[in-house]
């Protein structure tokens, strides 16, 4: 894996229904820490959003496609528990999960870990909800919905 790239794996429930797992893996990048070469605790969420991204695109459409759409999905809560530290050039997994769709709200959860060593360092939650161009609450497109609530853990 070369400097700045991310591997992603996606993971099937045991029954064969639908994909409720994306993980991806990546290397922890100079730019992402301190002076210490501790990640700077903001890159979390960064780190929750490349998981949710890679989750629906692997559900067979993009934040790039549901906006052309004229939705947008706009983070409203986002809570995160920081249980050890990531350093500079360590291997990172993010494990996503999506855990409720409704129709005007998607929930994921996240888990954040050293890849090497299993060790977690960070469990995440982030609420979006669907908004037009205007930032007004809408309901999802019923194949967003759909294709969301089919992967549901």
């Amino acid at each position: 894996m070369r400097h700045g790239e991310y591997l992603s794996y996606w993971a099937m429930p045991s029954n064969n229904a639908s994909p409720v797992t994306s993980e991806i893996v990546f290397r922890v990048r100079y730019a992402e820490t301190d002076q210490m070469k501790v990640v700077y605790h903001a890159n979390y969420l960064v780190w929750c959003e490349m998981g949710r991204t890679d989750l629906i695109r692997k559900l067979g459409t993009s934040y790039a496609d549901v906006e052309r759409q004229g939705i947008g999905l706009a983070v409203i809560d986002a809570s995160l528990r920081y249980h050890a530290a990531a350093k500079y050039e360590e291997n990172i997994r993010v494990r996503t999960t999506l855990v409720e769709a409704r129709s005007r709200t998607v929930t994921f959860d996240y888990v954040i870990e050293n890849a090497d060593t299993g060790v977690k360092l960070v469990s995440a939650r982030t609420v979006l909800a669907s908004i037009n161009e205007d930032g007004k609450l809408v309901s999802m497109p019923d194949h967003l919905r759909k294709s969301l609530e089919s992967a549901v853990a």
